[in-house]
């Protein structure tokens, strides 16, 4: 199992991203035992390197600044850089007892020649992205008990304020998201064969292949309660009236937008949506952005999430900036009644034998990406349908557990992103915890296969990469047994 424990090893140390792993840069950089020192004069001192930085002022007294870890091309890895990556996982949940100092900083680098490469390449990350994704972890982290409040988020991180927090996440982020693109870009072209999943598979050992756990296949029959025509027809006149407001009385759509629109994503970068017609968004929406010009206004159209009108704010090239109001028609007690009802009457006929649960799936189920698979659920991580138990969603494996046998559950009332929806559950296959047989897990030994492949092509690419590109370890980290040649030795 050594190979295999390498390669999950591996995955989650790439999977580890820290919130703050501080990008910081100098002028010129001389190891001095175990700091660095700041000066604007160019002549080398030590080990010196010129580095481009706006962000230390610089004058003609020299500057010393303690603890710094290594520095990786055009970046500087601060010790307290160490620190806060442990302070995020602990936040985040993650165990760090058997994590090292070493460990940390060796992944801190690895993220950081990524993200100089990326730059090198010419890889571009929009500040509208970066801002998004910054505005999703302020979020996350808002929500944690230990923090709860802005104030103390604040304090938490040893900022000033909400804006100097907000600076340094986005240059954190940035760096992150460019690392991860130059990953993806690395790996981009590589697949492996039937016959190279084989081999792999058979050169592991027979007492040290892979064991997975538990696994069940589920089937889904989904209904969806319809609002009423006249619960339509008030939800668009009202966003008619929006865009007339908008449109003839100067109202804003920003303002309309945030106090109206039920996308629960709408606080995030201010509402504004950048979009191109590659972007993951309903083809609807994506139809409405491209067929206007910038400064109008469309009318209300339907999606699966709703109904909305948007808004182009900027039109860049093949990119546009769009904004939008999503309304949902009510719907009516009657309505959730009827449909729990029609689910009810579904489930006693399966069970009378009049139909088989695959095919009512298929002849009733309002969900379009199961119901012609007769209902059969596909796990996004791997596209198969199998799902380890100890590897769910804790919201599914406690709607599956009760299930004995054969046995369909009651309907189940959830809200979803569309909204609310019933659903009848059934499992339909029972896997044991199992040595892995090529026959029966070849999906998930071709993903195990694949990504061994993937991490030698990494190891390949960022061994001619450090020999490449500047960097430079702190004394006092040198003993550290990085899996990465930093020190060059």
């Amino acid at each position: 199992m050594k190979r295999i424990i390498g390669v999950v090893g591996g995955m989650l140390m790439m999977a580890t991203m820290p919130i703050f792993a501080q990008e910081t840069t100098v002028d010129t950089v001389a190891v001095e035992s175990n700091s660095f020192v700041v000066s604007n004069d160019t002549t080398n001192v030590g080990e010196g390197v010129s580095v481009k930085n706006d962000s230390v002022p610089v004058d003609n007294t020299r500057e010393k600044i303690d603890g710094v870890a290594s520095v990786v091309g055009d970046y500087v890895i601060l010790e307290s850089d160490i620190d806060k990556s442990f302070l995020d996982m602990k936040t985040q949940g993650v165990a760090t007892a058997n994590i090292s100092r070493c460990q940390v900083l060796g992944k801190l680098m690895e993220d950081k020649l990524y993200a100089h490469q990326a730059i090198q390449d010419s890889i571009v990350v929009s500040d509208v992205e970066i801002n998004s994704t910054v505005d999703r972890q302020l979020q996350f982290l808002l929500s944690q008990p230990q923090i709860g409040s802005m104030e103390k988020l604040v304090a938490f991180y040893g900022k000033e304020d909400e804006q100097s927090l907000r600076e340094e996440l986005f240059k954190v982020v940035k760096a992150q998201e460019l690392s991860r693109r130059m990953q993806a870009k690395v790996v981009e072209g590589i697949e492996i064969t039937p016959e190279e999943v084989r081999q792999w598979y058979t050169n592991i050992p027979d007492d040290e292949r892979p064991v997975f756990g538990d696994e069940v296949e589920i089937a889904q029959i989904v209904k969806i309660p319809e609002p009423s025509k006249e619960e339509v027809e008030k939800t668009i006149n009202k966003l008619k009236e929006f865009k007339r407001d908008v449109e003839e009385n100067g109202s804003s759509f920003a303002i309309k937008q945030t106090l109206y629109s039920e996308d629960p994503g709408k606080a995030q970068n201010g509402g504004v949506y950048s979009i191109t017609k590659k972007s993951g968004f309903v083809q609807e929406f994506k139809d409405a952005a491209f067929s206007l010009k910038q400064g109008e206004i469309s009318e209300p159209f339907k999606t699966e999430f709703g109904y909305h009108i948007l808004y182009v704010e900027k039109i860049r090239g093949q990119e546009r900036d769009v904004r939008h109001i999503l309304l949902r028609p009510e719907i009516s007690s009657e309505a959730i009644e009827d449909t729990k009802a029609e689910l009810d009457s579904i489930r006693s006929k399966i069970m009378q034998g009049k139909f088989t649960f695959e095919e009512a799936a298929r002849n009733f189920s309002d969900e379009k990406e199961t119901r012609f698979d007769g209902g059969v659920l596909r796990n996004p991580e791997t596209f198969d349908t199998k799902f380890e138990l100890t590897k769910m969603d804790p919201a599914l494996y406690g709607q599956i557990s009760p299930l004995q046998g054969d046995e369909i559950s009651q309907p189940l009332m959830e809200e979803t992103r569309t909204g609310v929806q019933f659903k009848l559950l059934k499992v339909i296959n029972r896997f044991k915890s199992h040595k892995a047989d090529y026959s029966q897990d070849y999906v998930k030994i071709k993903e195990l296969a694949l990504k061994e492949k993937q991490f030698k092509e990494i190891g390949e690419w960022m061994e001619e990469k450090i020999e490449d590109t500047y960097i430079n370890v702190a004394p006092d980290n040198r003993d550290c047994d990085f899996a990465n040649n930093w020190s060059k030795k």
